[in-house]
């Protein structure tokens, strides 16, 4: 090859550039499609009946919960798990349907109950809770749950997490 013909190789810093820009496309891909998949618990209830209950155990799936979603099927639910028991509060800002919310505390016994906490349009939402005693968990299920599992305080719930 003489000085005048043209190289078909890209010069080094060019090939350096093309490199780092189809690394950066494969590490998104498999960032993308191997993303982190939502726990589920399955949440049992004295009767027997149990519902797929979706893990909020971060400060932003607690901050969105249920929001934004279009309904909440019958066997499934929200369960928020905090690091510490305390009387949470509730909202529903952002919410598109009515919810009832149970607590429970560090032994999986209900402490408190709210039926069909409704959705917050706009600001100031009404805080539901606090419940009497401190609770671990707040689960979120389809308006009328309680009523018709009979829920009342004091029972007991048995969490099955789903590998």
């Amino acid at each position: 090859m003489d000085i005048l013909t043209p190289s078909k190789t890209p010069p080094a810093p060019r090939r350096g550039v093309i490199l780092l820009v189809l690394a950066a496309v494969l590490i998104g891909g498999v960032l993308m499609f191997s993303g982190d998949k939502d726990e589920i618990i399955i949440v049992t209830f004295p009767s027997g009946t149990a519902i797929e209950a979706e893990v909020a155990d971060t400060p932003e799936k607690q901050l969105f919960g249920l929001a934004f979603r279009e309904s909440l099927p019958p066997d499934r639910g929200m369960l928020y798990i905090f690091d510490t028991s305390d009387r949470h509060k509730v909202r529903t800002k952002g919410f598109l349907f009515p919810v009832d919310v149970i607590w429970a505390d560090a032994s999986r016994h209900v402490v408190h109950l709210v039926e069909r906490a409704q959705p917050c349009e706009k600001d100031p939402c009404p805080a539901y809770g606090p419940p009497p005693e401190n609770a671990r968990y707040v689960i979120e299920t389809e308006a009328g749950f309680i009523e018709r599992e009979k829920l009342s305080t004091g029972v007991e719930l048995k969490f099955t997490l789903i590998l």
